[in-house]
């Protein structure tokens, strides 16, 4: 049976702090080389713009969208959008994550499989987020083991999301450094900061299935005492 105090809230306690150290650790990059600005004034609008066009992607808008570290590509409207923060900035910064929406761009002309699978799984990543834990508690409550499995299935679709969107993250990446060195946006001196500052929004992603994943084994945990 569930308990407010229950032993297992114990589990998430490591990717708790996993997951704070991970943030901390982005916003104090990210503000570190905010502060750096690259060596030819590039602004991180005109950054993206170059790098999509040298793939033909000309149709791929660059936009402006409120908020910190809300960048983004929407694969549906075919857009790149980046946040107040980046958009007009000639930081090493800026131009690191630009890049880095890029990449996604670049991923999605080409096909990049793990992306594709993320795009597809999004509906069932969704659901699960708002059904799986009221269902899965819901079961408990009620002694209802289907419902238990139900919730349970459906919180490991979201482990499946978070393990897909690693490899798409990481590649974006890579595709970013290797493409602000090969068109000259930034220096090799620069491309180590912009390196910094994407490896630190990819530990975000690492905690993020972390805890996804420790979630899932309490809840098995769970349904494993309830039986």
């Amino acid at each position: 049976m569930f308990f407010p105090m229950d032993a297992t809230l114990l589990l998430l306690i490591p990717a708790v702090i996993l997951a704070l150290w991970a943030q901390m650790r982005i916003s104090s990059t990210f503000r570190r080389y905010s502060q750096v600005s690259s060596a030819r004034g590039v602004r991180a609008s005109e950054a993206a713009r170059r790098l999509l066009d040298r793939f033909g992607l000309n149709h791929v808008a660059v936009e402006r969208v409120p908020g910190s570290l809300t960048d983004h590509y929407d694969p549906r409207s075919k857009v790149l959008r980046l946040s107040d923060d980046v958009y007009g900035s000639t930081s090493i910064a800026a131009i690191g994550v630009a890049a880095h929406e890029a990449g996604h761009a670049v991923q999605d002309l080409q096909g990049y499989a793990p992306l594709r699978i993320r795009n597809a799984i999004v509906p069932v990543t969704n659901l699960g987020s708002t059904l799986a834990m009221p269902l899965f508690f819901l079961g408990i409550i009620m002694r209802i083991p289907a419902l238990m499995d139900l919730g349970i299935l459906l919180f490991a679709g979201i482990l499946v999301f978070h393990l897909v969107t690693l490899p798409v993250e990481f590649d974006a990446s890579s595709r970013a450094l290797r493409l602000l060195g090969e068109t000259q946006v930034l220096g090799t001196a620069e491309i180590a900061g912009a390196r910094r500052v994407l490896n630190a929004a990819a530990l975000t992603y690492v905690a993020a299935t972390v805890m996804a994943a420790v979630q899932l084994l309490r809840l098995l945990l769970l349904r494993g005492r309830d039986e």
